[in-house]
């Protein structure tokens, strides 16, 4: 085979005129074992450190919410010592305006005991 021949047959490789002297290979990049690992890693890292700021969270929405109960439970003690003062206040007045009340005739003392 001859030098012009093995140039016919190969003519692909080499740009003729009026064509691109570069020819475009098409190769996959694919990563190795390594990248995998370290990709894997970094991955798991962030779910670990989105699960702890989710903790954190809820653990200060828990806070809140404990001390949001203890206000309510406070008040409602002191709303119901506030109805029984109130029942008392509003007793002695009703008492007296009562018809009971107004039907009784006040007595004096008539005489004191000596031993």
């Amino acid at each position: 085979m001859t030098y012009s021949s093995s140039l016919a047959m190969n003519r692909h490789r080499f740009a003729g005129r009026n064509q691109n002297a570069v020819s475009f290979r098409v190769t996959e990049r694919t990563l190795g074992p390594i990248s995998n690992t370290i990709i894997l890693i970094v991955l798991a890292c962030l779910l670990g450190l989105l699960y702890l700021t989710q903790v954190t969270k809820t653990n200060a929405y828990g806070y809140q919410i404990n001390g949001l109960q203890e206000q309510q439970t406070s008040l409602k003690s002191e709303h119901d010592d506030l109805e029984v003062a109130s029942a008392r206040l509003q007793s002695l007045n009703r008492t007296q305006d009562s018809a009971v009340a107004k039907g009784l005739v006040s007595v004096a003392p008539s005489d004191t005991v000596q031993n």
